[in-house]
């Protein structure tokens, strides 16, 4: 006559077989994630790296180690200026999307009531967005331009003798089409912050007699603060390589980084590309890591 194994018979039992340590299990399951990102991330950039040491001639590339083209890169003055013309750029267009984009946002949280219509504006926001970068750019051609919309009803109205000319090709038209182009990149992860707000927390500071500003600037903007950093880091990095906006908007008076890699690489500079593109990417990572240290993201991700 058979008898049923008791749980304190199988327990040593199944202690007994094979069983995988968590720690394994855990990276088996990062397998997947880290070779997309080895292959689609970290061998693109090391690729660029290793080529950013070649040689080169105008018949082709030739692999060896050379630091000639970061001599080149960083001894060059009209190489500094054009990093500086970049930063001052992606300054002007940060500021001006940070006002924008905080004010838009606060707008579709704190003023429209219902959902729905939050949802709908911010859908309206994002129309543009149906039709490229480049269109959406050159669009303000015909309102800047010298016989434009702006100036013909400047004109018109008497206001202004003569057309304004540095309305187009001038760094007024850079950072404006910029300032279009990627604002509703700050819009969405400051919305999705201020939609996170307990508004019984406003509602306490309102009962204790804090003025709309108070609450603005003491509840609000701290609690903003990692969807106004996740925005700065993508407008930060979406100015930084843009080229073709420069290019246009400015009508070729203006230069940037990334539309001096563009015409390296145009003539077949690669190397020289390759460097200015590790140089760059340690920039920008500079300027990430600065606002990762100033405001803790990790709550929004």
């Amino acid at each position: 006559m058979s008898t049923v194994p008791s749980p304190e018979t199988i327990e040593p039992m199944r202690s007994r077989g094979f069983r995988m340590p968590e720690a394994a299990i855990a990276w088996l399951q990062a397998v997947p994630l880290a070779l997309i990102l080895g292959f689609f991330f970290l061998l693109p950039i090391l690729t660029i790296a290793v080529v950013s040491f070649w040689d080169y001639d105008f018949a082709g590339l030739y692999p060896d180690f050379l630091t000639m083209n970061y001599t080149d890169t960083l001894g060059s003055w009209v190489t500094w200026k054009t990093y500086l013309n970049t930063l001052k750029y992606t300054a002007m267009v940060w500021g001006l999307t940070l006002v924008i984009g905080f004010w838009v946002a606060y707008f579709l949280a704190f003023h429209i009531r219902t959902t729905t219509m939050q949802m709908v504006l911010f859908l309206v926001c994002t129309v543009p967005f149906l039709t490229s970068n480049i269109i959406r750019m050159i669009s303000w051609i015909p309102v800047l331009g010298r016989n434009g919309l702006v100036n013909s009803t400047l004109v018109s109205a008497g206001i202004i003798s003569a057309p304004i000319e540095w309305l187009l090709y001038s760094d007024f038209a850079v950072v404006l089409a910029m300032v279009h182009l990627n604002t509703l990149f700050m819009v969405t992860p400051i919305f999705n912050t201020l939609m996170r707000i307990d508004k019984s927390l406003i509602e306490a500071a309102r009962d204790a007699g804090a003025s709309s500003w108070q609450i603005l600037w003491n509840v609000i903007i701290p609690l903003a603060k990692p969807g106004m950093a996740i925005g700065s880091i993508f407008v930060v990095t979406l100015v930084m390589a843009d080229f073709s906006t420069v290019q246009v908007m400015s009508g070729g008076q203006s230069a940037s980084v990334a539309l001096m890699m563009k015409n390296q690489m145009s003539l077949l500079q690669y190397p020289a590309a390759a460097a200015n593109a590790v140089v760059l990417l340690i920039i920008v990572l500079l300027m990430v890591a600065a606002i990762l240290r100033v405001v803790d993201i990790r709550k929004e991700l």
